[in-house]
């Protein structure tokens, strides 16, 4: 059985590579929208001097069917499930990238080429005819529900050699522009970028945003700043989080069986043999001439990378373009960003994921690939730390609170702070898995419905994810998602899974003395929420974090009970002083987790399940005593 778990984790970090429902109903754009994918998004072929044409990027049946065949013919031999990997994922890996190695300045080795690099040919409508299976065009769940809005005719595909720096993308990217304005005729265009197509698109608004060829831009978790899973690959850092990488898939196919308890105390150890093994070398090997890669890196992590990987005289002509990227560039992003917007009338929509450590290994608050800071230019506290109660913000914002509800995230530092939307619990690529993500981004494509995060009271700038498998999503009754003060009376939860149901077993709040009643509660249908009177009086304090612990059970999931952690800040009085050391607690909520020293993988799994109980029965006992 952990043979196959194995497949599947292989296959799917394959496939998730970086892969809308009232919507828009008034005003909707007639600009064309241009579609800028993730990394690796782009399909690259060879073609050799004769004109035969070899597909070397871009995953296929074929190769996915690579991997299972020599998966398959290793299974059932006495092999260490390590080894197995290498064979199925390694010796492919090696073919597939072997005409994607770039020189050390570089550039590439090979003449490689994209698909579709005209407008007309990267339409969407044109794609469908000859790709009806939906292959060649990016992000088509997001396309085809902007589709139904502006039809395929109207949506573009930008296609870019990724292995390229951001400036050589964005150029590419202005090119492209112009040539779409010339094709449709219409003198500005929408763009939708993905994770690295949003690095891209925020280096062309720096670079180009002065032409005024955009009308409306969103960028979804954008690696603006960069990707720390880079830094941990290139140097050797990697060490795979498996909770993080099975919740990431569970999270993708929304799965409403809450795993959550019982992947904290699963191992799959095996994978980081692979990973440090097999992977890591296979990218010193074949990426690290990648200038993207390189452009991935976090600024205060670029230059001792650069310093262990790079040859100062070999690599000079990849250096001085990085160097470009991160010392003129960047430092200008948020500036650049501004000025599109206030000086040449452009919409710019961030949406970002946070309170997730990088997936392979880094400590930093991120979306499991990108760290918030990358994405937002906010200042972070490191990941399972937060600023401490009474916490002030870097810049004033005009007055304007830009701390996240649970002291996590500062974002008066961001690039956009009045764009910029922040989803706690968001995985990287699963904008489409979230009601509230899905809203915001498709009318920052289509209009200026919600043209910044004061527009509308339901979608305010924090936000805990909604997707399915998180089962519930708590907040109180009248203040803005995440806050608390005096005039909540009520403690709302709702079920927001797709097809189970669920009861609300106990509520625990810590940081305040207030408790609420779920004797008599019944079951929640899908999408149904229950209203909770609060009993007890909300503290006449503000900075200050308080937390709720919801546990309940769901009808018809194979593991039924299950629990998430809210965090909210008291915005009820005179703030309370700062205090921490460093500013910083070390725990998000203040608190150990006294289970983290379990290491043996079955006795993890039976102290959360009980830990579960214990919560469940001492919210119980402690009714009949007044708690």
């Amino acid at each position: 059985m952990k043979k196959v778990i194995s497949v599947l984790l292989a296959v799917t970090m394959l496939l998730t590579t970086f892969a809308f429902t009232s919507y828009a109903e008034d005003d909707v754009t007639d600009y064309p929208i241009i579609i800028i994918p993730g990394y690796s998004g782009s399909a690259l072929r060879y073609i050799d001097e004769d004109g035969n044409t070899e597909h070397i990027w871009g995953i296929t049946p074929d190769m996915i069917m690579s991997i299972l065949e020599n998966t398959v013919k290793n299974i059932g031999k006495e092999r260490p499930d390590q080894e197995i990997l290498q064979d199925a994922i390694g010796t492919d890996l090696i073919e597939w990238f072997r005409k994607l190695k770039m020189k050390p300045d570089g550039t590439s080795l090979y003449p490689i080429q994209t698909y579709y690099p005209t407008p007309e040919e990267g339409c969407s409508a044109n794609i469908i005819k000859l790709h009806p299976d939906g292959q060649y065009r990016h992000e088509v769940e997001i396309q085809d529900k902007l589709a139904e809005y502006v039809g395929y005719e109207n949506i573009f595909n930008f296609y870019n050699d990724f292995r390229y720096g951001a400036e050589h993308c964005a150029t590419k990217l202005d090119e492209y522009i112009q040539q779409v304005k010339e094709y449709t005729g219409k003198d500005k265009v929408n763009i939708y970028a993905l994770s690295h197509g949003g690095q891209v698109a925020a280096t062309y608004l720096n670079l180009f945003g002065h032409k005024g060829d955009v009308d409306n831009a969103v960028l979804a978790i954008p690696a603006i700043g960069g990707a720390g899973i880079a830094y941990d690959l290139l140097t050797a850092n990697a060490e795979f989080r498996e909770e993080i990488l099975l919740t990431f898939i569970q999270h993708g196919f929304m799965w409403e069986d809450d795993y959550d308890w019982l992947l904290k105390a699963e191992a799959f150890g095996f994978l980081d043999g692979f990973l440090n093994e097999t992977l890591v070398p296979l990218a010193h090997q074949l990426l690290l001439n990648w200038v993207s890669l390189w452009d991935f890196m976090p600024a205060e992590l670029y230059e001792s990378a650069k310093k262990e990987l790079l040859d100062p005289v070999t690599h000079a002509g990849l250096i001085a373009t990085s160097d470009r990227f991160h010392y003129e560039i960047l430092p200008l992003m948020g500036e650049k960003l501004r000025e599109c917007q206030d000086k040449y009338g452009m919409n710019i929509t961030i949406v970002a994921g946070a309170n997730i450590p990088i997936i392979t290994g880094m400590n930093e608050n991120s979306d499991a690939i990108i760290t918030l800071n990358a994405s937002t230019g906010a200042t972070c506290a490191p990941f399972g730390e937060r600023f401490a109660d009474g916490y002030t913000q870097k810049n004033s914002c005009d007055g304007k609170n830009k701390i996240s509800p649970d002291m996590t995230c500062d974002l008066s530092t961001a690039y956009m702070p009045d764009d910029t939307w922040v989803i706690s619990g968001l995985y990287h690529g699963m904008v489409y898995k979230d009601e509230f993500t899905k809203e915001i981004i498709i009318n920052g494509v289509l209009n200026d419905k919600y043209d910044n995060v004061y527009s509308s009271p339901d979608y305010p700038q924090f936000h805990a994810t909604s997707n399915p498998s998180h089962t519930i999503h708590a907040e109180f009754n009248n203040s803005v998602e995440g806050f608390v003060d005096k005039n909540d009376t009520k403690f709302v939860i709702k079920n927001t899974c797709i097809e189970d149901s669920v009861k609300i077993l106990a509520v625990e709040f810590k940081g305040c003395d207030i408790s609420v009643d779920v004797k008599n509660s019944a079951y929640l249908a899908p999408g149904e929420k229950i209203e909770l009177d609060i009993n007890g009086t909300i503290p006449e304090v503000s900075k200050k974090v308080i937390t709720a612990t919801v546990t309940y059970i769901s009808k018809g999931s194979i593991t039924p009970f299950g629990q998430r952690t809210f965090s909210y800040t008291l915005n009820n009085g005179d703030a309370v002083d700062y205090s921490g050391e460093n500013g910083l607690l070390h725990t998000a909520t203040g608190e150990t987790n006294s289970l983290d020293s379990i290491k043996n993988p079955t006795l993890r799994a039976m102290a959360e399940f009980i830990k579960i109980f214990i919560d469940m029965f001492s919210y119980w006992l402690g009714k009949p005593f007044g708690k």
